[in-house]
């Protein structure tokens, strides 16, 4: 009856008041300070509780070399390359290249862990989230192999590390879980960036190689009606207007 009674006992949990997360404007904007890249996104989970002890987890993702796919759609529905924009302030050399793996930075209470990186939880999190899902290439037991850099910061009045050089984080069921949920959750978002860029980049090609008949159309309409050059390329011009307006992207 004891054992039922303790099981029974609802528990509140710890106070969450006295951690200090980032927070997700803060983390984008440090990412798009230090690093260049074509893709943003960043997630703050809801406070959790290991052994007593209240943790929360924050995933920033900055994916993509800058003008990766290159191409954007204007308001006129047209598929063009995209101007790259200077930055005197980012550091592209923080993005791996796409046949690397991918940069990890972990942070706990704001301090940058620089050693130990492979026995760390927060390492971990990444090799086991199934990276392919999202359009990642990845390798069993490895980190995905992609042109990003993910960011990690665990906020916590006791972080659980591995030894007292405070180095590596320790893998407790309670803070790989919320390492996941974080990741999975930039990870949803990265692979609607990355399936759009593929959606895109089909579509330019396809309205490229459709638009190198259409001179040739206007010119085969001339001869059949006895067209001006004038009344011909404006048959040319209303031809490609139509091309971007029909096929909705």
């Amino acid at each position: 009856a004891l054992h039922r009674s303790i099981q029974a006992t609802k528990i509140s949990s710890p106070s969450t008041e006295c951690i200090a997360p980032i927070g997700e404007e803060l983390i984008l904007r440090g990412l798009k300070k230090e690093i260049e890249a074509d893709f943003y996104v960043a997630a703050t989970r809801p406070a959790a509780v290991y052994r007593g002890n209240p943790f929360q987890v924050e995933v920033g993702i900055a994916y993509g070399k800058p003008g990766g796919v290159g191409l954007e759609v204007t308001d006129e529905g047209r598929i063009k390359k995209r101007k790259r924009a200077d930055s005197k302030t980012a550091h592209e050399d923080l993005v791996a290249n796409a046949d690397e793996p991918c940069r990890v930075l972990r942070f706990a209470n704001r301090v940058p862990l620089l050693y130990q990186q492979s026995a760390c939880a927060v390492t971990k999190a990444v090799i086991q989230t199934n990276w392919r899902s999202y359009g990642l290439s990845q390798s069993r037991g490895a980190l995905p192999v992609a042109p990003m850099v993910v960011l990690v910061h665990i906020a916590s009045v006791w972080v659980p590390f591995t030894s007292e050089s405070k180095e590596a984080i320790a893998s407790y069921p309670e803070i790989l879980k919320e390492l996941k949920l974080g990741l999975q959750e930039c990870g949803r978002k990265l692979g609607t960036h990355i399936r759009k860029g593929k959606r895109l980049k089909r579509e330019f090609e396809k309205r490229n190689y459709i638009e190198k008949y259409i001179p040739h159309i206007g010119i085969a309409l001339q001869e059949i009606l006895d067209l001006t050059d004038r009344d011909r390329n404006k048959t040319v011009e209303t031809l490609e207007d139509v091309l971007h307006r029909s096929r909705k992207f």
